[in-house]
C-alpha cells in the first residue's frame, strides 16, 4: 500500500462518536470540523432560516460527537419545553399554567435525576438496607445539567410573564443546542439570546478581535496551564495524598484551585470567543474570582451564569430575603446545598455547597450589622483588602479539597497531611523536582491577579493586529499546546456536570 494512500474507513470513523474521545474545543478534530463549518456558515450568515437550520444541525452533530445517541435527549427536551412554554403563554387559568410548569419541571428534573442521581440514591438505600451496592450501568450525557437548566429558565420566565415564546421552534432549538456553550456553559438565558436571532449576522472588527483574544486565552488556560499541572502534579497528589508531605498537599490544593479555574474559565472564554466569531454575544462567566475580598463577591465572579441562575430561579423562589433574616440565611444555605448537589451526586459535593452556603449566610449576617470601622490610612485599608482576599482565597481552596477528592476519606487524609506532616524543610527539593509545574502555576496566578485594565489593553492590542498577526498568534498558541501536551486530549472538568 502506498504511503500516500488513505484509509477511508479510518477517516470515516473520525466522524463517528467515540466514547474515549469526546469532541472538545482543544482537539484537532474540532479544529478540522469548525473550519468546514465556517466554509458553509459564512455564505449562509446573511440568511435567516437556512443559517439557523444549519447551525442547529451542526450543534446536534457536535453533541452526538460528545455523547453519542443521547443527542436524542437534547431533541426531546427541546420539543417538550417549546410545546409546554407555548401552552403556558396561551393559557390564562392559573392552575393550568402551574400544572404545565410542573410538567416542565418534572420532565427536566426527572431526566436529570435519573441520569445523575439514580446510583447516588441506590447507594444510600443499599447502605441503609445493609446490602451490597452494585451501581447501575447509567451513562451520564455530557453537559446535561447545563442544557436542562437553560431550557428550564425559558419555561419559568414565560410562566413569570417575563418573556414571550420563541417565534419558531427552530429559534428555540438553536438557543438550546447552540454548540459553543452546549456541553459546559455558560448557561445562556433566552431573554439575552433569542432577540439576537432576528438581527442580521454582523461581526465587527472589535468582535472578531475579542473572539480571537478569548479563544487564545482559553486555549492557553486549558490546554497549557490546566492540563499540564493536572497531569504532572495535581492528580498525583489527590490520588494518594498520604505519599506526599503536607507542604506538597497544600501546593497540590493551590494547583487544583488554579487548574479548575483555568479549565472552566478557559472553556467559557473559548465558548464566548467562538460565539463572537459567529456574530453572537454571551455574558461574561468568570471575572478574576480569586481577587474577591469576601465569599459573596466570589460568587459574583465565579461561574456567574450558574450563580445568577441559582439566585433567580431557586433562592428567589424559596423566598429570597423577603421573609426575614433567618429565612434569608436558611435560603442561602439551601440554595448552595442544592448547588453542590447539582455539581455531583456525592456527599462531598453537598458538603462543599453547604460550606459555601454557611459562609454566605455568615457574611450576610455581618453585613446586616452595619459595623463601621474607624477611618483608616490608605496603607492600612490596602493591607486589610489584601488580608480579606487571602482569607477568602484560602476558604475557597479548603472547600476545593472536598470538591476534588475522590472520597471523604481522601479529603480527610489530605487535610491531616497538611495539618500534621507539613515538613517545610523539603521545600527546595520540591521546587527542584517540580520546577516546570511551579513555573506554570506562578504564570497562571500572576496573570489571574493582574488588573483588569491590563487584560483590556492586551485585548485591544490583539484587536488592532492585522489579520496575519491574529493568525500568527493563534498558530503560536497551537504550537505551545503541542509542545506542552503530555498525554491525550483531556476533557474539560465540567463535562462531568
Amino acid at each position: 500500500m502506498s504511503m500516500f494512500s488513505i484509509d477511508i474507513l479510518k477517516l470515516f470513523d473520525q466522524f463517528l462518536y467515540n466514547p474515549e474521545e469526546p469532541l472538545i474545543f482543544n482537539s484537532g478534530v474540532f479544529l478540522f470540523l469548525f473550519l468546514g463549518f465556517l466554509l458553509i456558515y459564512i455564505p449562509l450568515s446573511k440568511t435567516h432560516r437556512p443559517k439557523l437550520l444549519f447551525v442547529t444541525l451542526f450543534s446536534l452533530y457536535f453533541y452526538y460527537k460528545s455523547s453519542g445517541i443521547y443527542f436524542l435527549l437534547l431533541i426531546s427536551t427541546t420539543l417538550i419545553d417549546f410545546t409546554l412554554a407555548n401552552l403556558i403563554y396561551r393559557t390564562t387559568t392559573e392552575w393550568k399554567r402551574s400544572s404545565l410548569l410542573a410538567l416542565s419541571l418534572i420532565a427536566n428534573l426527572g431526566v436529570l435525576g435519573y441520569f445523575k442521581y439514580t446510583n447516588f440514591l441506590h447507594e444510600i438505600f443499599s447502605n441503609i438496607a445493609g446490602i451490597p451496592y452494585q451501581p447501575f450501568d447509567i451513562f451520564l450525557p455530557v453537559g446535561i445539567s447545563f442544557f436542562t437548566f437553560q431550557s428550564l429558565s425559558y419555561t419559568i420566565d414565560i410562566y413569570r410573564k417575563k418573556l414571550q415564546p420563541a417565534a419558531h421552534i427552530l429559534d428555540y432549538a438553536f438557543f438550546v443546542s447552540f454548540f459553543p456553550q452546549l456541553v459546559a456553559g455558560p448557561i445562556v438565558r433566552a431573554a439575552d439570546f433569542l432577540p439576537q436571532l432576528s438581527k442580521p449576522t454582523f461581526v465587527s472588527n472589535e468582535m472578531f478581535g475579542r473572539g480571537v483574544f478569548l479563544i487564545c486565552t482559553g486555549l492557553f488556560k486549558k490546554a497549557i496551564i490546566s492540563n499540564y499541572i493536572s497531569l504532572n502534579f495535581v492528580d498525583r497528589i489527590f490520588d494518594a495524598p498520604t505519599l506526599y508531605t503536607g507542604l506538597e498537599n497544600l501546593i497540590g490544593v493551590y494547583g487544583y484551585a488554579l487548574q479548575i479555574y483555568c479549565d472552566f474559565s478557559g472553556y467559557s472564554d473559548m465558548a464566548i470567543g467562538i460565539a463572537l466569531l459567529l456574530g453572537f454575544h454571551f455574558n461574561i462567566n468568570f471575572d478574576s474570582p480569586y481577587q474577591s475580598k469576601n465569599i459573596t463577591e466570589f460568587w459574583r465572579r465565579w461561574h456567574i451564569s450558574l450563580s445568577t441562575w441559582l439566585k433567580d430561579y431557586l433562592y428567589i423562589s424559596l423566598g429570597g430575603s423577603r421573609k426575614g433574616k433567618f429565612r434569608t440565611y436558611l435560603n442561602l444555605i439551601i440554595t448552595m446545598l442544592l448547588g453542590g448537589l447539582w455539581h455531583g451526586a456525592a456527599f462531598r459535593f453537598i458538603l462543599w455547597g453547604g460550606l459555601h452556603g454557611l459562609a454566605l449566610a455568615i457574611h450576610k449576617l455581618f453585613t446586616s450589622l452595619n459595623l463601621r470601622l474607624p477611618k483608616q490610612k490608605p496603607s492600612v485599608k490596602k493591607l486589610l483588602s489584601i488580608t480579606n482576599v487571602f482569607i477568602t482565597f484560602h476558604f475557597v481552596c479548603f472547600c476545593w479539597i472536598f470538591f476534588r477528592a475522590s472520597s471523604m476519606e481522601v479529603a480527610g487524609q489530605m487535610i491531616s497531611q497538611i495539618a500534621t506532616q507539613f515538613k517545610p524543610q523539603i521545600f527546595f527539593e520540591f521546587v527542584t523536582g517540580y520546577k516546570e509545574v511551579l513555573f506554570l502555576m506562578l504564570v497562571g496566578y500572576v496573570l489571574h491577579f493582574l488588573p483588569t485594565s491590563t487584560e483590556k489593553r492586551a485585548e485591544r492590542w490583539v484587536t488592532q493586529m492585522p489579520l496575519a498577526g491574529k493568525a500568527a498568534l493563534v498558530i503560536s498558541i497551537i504550537i505551545l499546546v503541542v509542545q506542552t501536551k503530555s498525554a491525550g486530549i483531556q476533557p474539560f472538568i465540567y463535562f462531568q456536570f
